[in-house]
């Protein structure tokens, strides 16, 4: 009997998978209706991790590229025991696959079979069966993903924004914050990365905007971004520094509307927008990971916004954000 060889899934079969479960369908009628099996549907929902109120097409399909391309766990490192063991032995010491990747070099100098990339061990790390040991490891990781995500996998997810001004380009003394007007920007993305908030931090003062989005395409958020700036005095709209999401690859059209320059960070490179990502930790305690943003009235929004701008900070003195604002703008305005 000759067997039927399996197909994978494309994306138009899975943007139908969506659509008929968001109409309620079950697997199995799902199934039926694209000329499939209901557990091939149950297995593509629950292979990445989603459910049926989430499944969403690009991603499921993204996802199931990344999977194809994920090697096969490093033989080098599973073959070679004493490299092995020294992995083992630093990763339960709380060291992370960089730092013992560098200290194999100056442990080893001369014997180059003792040698694992960063990268190579992380791959090893998240191909290793599951089991205690597997958990075990990867207990002692930082970041605490199931799986591991490719750097370049990343970038061709978010494409590239044209004519980015780079953060090597914003002048030297927005470092010091001793200038106030310039400010970094960013979402906080909502269930199934269907929904959002803007986030806006004043360097200087720590001032937070929360910036409620419909939508978050590139030009829904120049707009709702170019809305709320407009609102400040003009000498705290000298520049915002953002992080590489197409979100803003609007950036031009933003500054002509707004007067005020965009730069961009680095790659990996969080803490060169630092106060927006320790900002972005503060909102999280109103709307955490997995809330669905669209839900939450600006309102609401608007009074996390207050409450975020009315803490005391120790950075300010324990002076409250709002507080730190005004006396600036007072300041400017008596000179």
């Amino acid at each position: 009997m000759h067997m039927k060889s399996f197909k994978h899934l494309s994306l138009r079969e899975r943007e139908s998978i969506s659509k008929y479960l968001s109409q309620g369908l079950s697997c199995n009628q799902v199934g039926k209706a694209i000329g499939r099996s209901g557990s091939t549907v149950s297995r593509d929902i629950s292979k990445n991790k989603m459910n049926k109120q989430t499944y969403w097409a690009m991603d499921a399909d993204f996802h199931s590229d990344c999977r194809k391309e994920i090697p096969k766990r490093p033989k080098r490192i599973e073959s070679n025991t004493r490299l092995k063991q020294y992995i083992y032995r630093h990763i339960r010491l709380d060291w992370s696959p960089e730092q013992i990747a560098n200290s194999l070099k100056k442990a080893y100098p001369l014997d180059m079979s003792i040698r694992a990339s960063h990268e190579t061990i992380y791959t090893y790390l998240y191909c290793l069966p599951r089991g205690a040991l597997k958990k075990e490891l990867m207990s002692h990781l930082r970041r605490k993903r199931k799986e591991r995500q490719r750097r370049g996998d990343i970038h061709k997810k978010r494409g590239t924004i044209p004519d980015i001004v780079s953060i090597t380009e914003r002048p030297v003394h927005v470092l010091d914050r001793i200038i106030p007007g310039h400010w970094e920007g960013d979402l906080i993305v909502g269930k199934g990365h269907k929904s959002a908030i803007g986030t806006l931090v004043e360097r200087t003062t720590r001032t937070t905007i929360l910036v409620p989005l419909e939508f978050k395409d590139a030009l829904s958020v120049c707009a709702a971004f170019e809305k709320e700036i407009k609102k400040l005095p003009q000498q705290m709209k000298l520049s915002m520094t953002y992080d590489r999401g197409m979100e803003m690859a609007e950036h031009k059209l933003f500054t002509a509307r707004t007067k005020m320059k965009v730069y961009f960070a680095d790659p990996y490179s969080p803490w060169q927008r630092g106060t927006n990502e320790n900002t972005n930790g503060l909102v999280r305690q109103y709307f955490p990971k997995g809330t669905d943003l669209s839900l939450v009235s600006r309102k609401e929004i608007k009074r996390v916004q207050r409450l975020l701008n009315g803490r005391p900070r120790k950075v300010l003195g324990y002076q409250t954000p709002f507080e730190s604002f005004n006396s600036l703008i007072c300041g400017a305005l008596a000179s």
